[in-house]
């Protein structure tokens, strides 16, 4: 199988997703030219905005290679991650990102993000969420037990 393969099976999966109710995203991870998992956009079936095709490809693939690890891994997503996939792409540390429709194509069905990326860029009090940093002293002492500890798993 190759690249094209791969992709089609992402499409694939979205396009079935979307006959089965859910919505039109599909992903694939691939090593070593085999794929180890698969995801499909599960939000409104789980009730979990955070189940998006790539994050739930990605906890599968976590799984059964048995580590968090997947830089020697690719993914493949029907479409141009979301800020949150792209981030969980990027903490999965794979080696490469392939993708079909890109984010202009999923805000011409409703799909539209770019208010994410413009509310990183605000400063706190500007955003529609009220964010507030508070009491970080306390939660400093985590951070401080984190960085002392020799034992730790770094990711």
């Amino acid at each position: 199988m190759g690249k094209a393969d791969f992709m089609r099976e992402a499409i694939r999966l979205s396009t079935e997703n979307v006959r089965n109710g859910g919505g039109p995203f599909g992903a694939v991870i691939v090593k070593n030219g085999k794929i180890v998992a698969t995801g499909v956009n599960r939000v409104t079936s789980h009730n979990d905005p955070t189940a998006h095709a790539e994050v739930n490809a990605i906890r599968e693939a976590c799984k059964v290679l048995g580590k968090f690890d997947l830089s020697d891994c690719e993914i493949y997503s029907s479409c141009e991650p979301c800020p949150m996939c792209l981030g969980a792409v990027y903490w999965a540390r794979l080696s490469r990102l392939y993708f079909a429709n890109d984010k202009k194509d999923a805000k011409d069905i409703g799909f539209d993000d770019s208010f994410i990326y413009e509310e990183i860029e605000l400063d706190y009090s500007q955003r529609k969420i009220p964010t507030e940093q508070y009491m970080r002293e306390e939660a400093m002492t985590a951070f401080r037990l984190w960085s002392e500890n020799p034992d730790k798993i770094e990711y």
